[in-house]
């Protein structure tokens, strides 16, 4: 099927964001009909000119097959809302994006994500708590996401690492393009251990207005965001608003008030995030003790291709197994007996009358 190309297509052209992209689809059906369509069609389904021209001059510079080709090449993979593997948790926010570009496996296991953000210019005091909460975090089954970033964020995605846990960078570029250039060897051993995710395009620079965006992914994907150290003006400040939107916890770490590097996460804990003295508190509020213990009986137990098939048919909506019968063609004992082992191992949750949601 060609469609998966036109959305790569689509993700190279400037001013197609979300809201773009949901309109065309509407309009059009598929984004292979949106890619040819005339001018005049592409207005009609809500382009405004700049878009439009964008969009016209994309259809004559760009190679649709030689992009996906260099993406094959990339060892890198795109997820589209289509995607079941597309983050369930992401796709909830208002702005999501259309297409992400990844270099590692997102798990089933990222369910269960924490972000850790702070300053770029961390006191050791921050360095050792970052390290201490990542750690622990991560010894507990919960993954760790970040920005990759000089300072705390390159710390929390050490810590899990060192931990023997798993953890997602949020890149400001492509997800081929290392920034700050330091963290390439970091960002190779994140590949093995969790991804590298961006909805840049490979060979993206990391232009400074590349992070603000991004931050609302680190938050989309979490339960929620602590934030270490952070200076009124930090970008990790950012990331807490956009976790408030999005209706995610914000948490944060106390600092001397003295220390300007303790500004904005004081003022937080003051509009009312949650004060974190230990990784106990982050669990606790989000109801996360057990994360581990979910996460062995899923080792225990090996899922097989009727798991795998029903878990990229469930999401947060519940789907009655009659449903899952008729999407599948598969008989309805295997189904059941299937769900109820999925239930056992945390992947799958019966919310009444026979509809299952994939487990949180």
């Amino acid at each position: 099927m060609d469609e998966p190309r036109y959305w790569l297509a689509l993700s190279l052209v400037q001013g197609i964001g979300p809201v773009k992209t949901r309109a065309l689809i509407e309009h059009f059906g598929t984004l292979q009909l949106a890619w040819q369509a005339a001018p005049s069609e592409l207005q009609q389904a809500g382009l405004d000119k700049r878009a439009l021209k964008n969009l016209l001059d994309a259809r004559e510079q760009i190679d649709v097959e030689r992009e996906w080709a260099r993406l094959q090449r990339s060892h890198s993979q795109m997820l589209t809302w289509n995607d079941a593997a597309y983050p369930a948790r992401l796709k909830e926010i208002e702005d999501a994006p259309p297409a992400l570009y990844v270099r590692g496996e997102l798990s089933a296991a990222d369910e269960y994500a924490v972000a850790i953000v702070g300053t770029r210019l961390a006191t050791t005091y921050g360095k050792e708590v970052t390290r201490g909460l990542a750690g622990d975090l991560a010894r507990n089954r919960i993954t760790i996401i970040s920005g990759l970033a000089r300072g705390i964020d390159l710390i929390a995605h050490e810590a899990a690492l060192e931990a023997g846990g798993r953890t997602i960078a949020v890149l400001g570029s492509g997800v081929d393009v290392i920034y700050p250039p330091e963290a390439r060897r970091l960002s190779e051993q994140i590949v093995t251990r969790g991804a590298l995710i961006s909805e840049y395009p490979l060979g993206t620079r990391p232009e400074a207005s590349n992070f603000p965006p991004r931050n609302r992914i680190i938050s989309g994907m979490s339960l929620g965001v602590v934030v270490v150290e952070a200076g009124l003006d930090s970008g990790a400040l950012i990331t807490a608003g956009f976790a408030l939107e999005q209706g995610r916890d914000v948490f944060a770490v106390p600092g001397n008030v003295f220390n300007k590097s303790s500004q904005g996460t004081n003022r937080l804990i003051q509009q009312g995030a949650k004060l974190v003295m230990s990784f106990e508190d982050v669990l606790d509020e989000l109801q996360l003790q057990r994360v581990a213990e979910h996460q062995q009986t899923r080792e225990v137990i090996p899922e097989d291709e009727t798991e795998r098939v029903l878990w990229d048919a469930l999401s947060q909506e519940p789907i009655h197994v009659d449903e899952l019968r008729r999407q599948l063609d598969l008989p309805i004992s295997t189904i059941s007996s299937t769900l109820i082992v999925m239930e056992l191992k945390g992947l799958a949750r019966h919310v009444g009358g026979m509809n299952y949601i994939r487990a949180q």
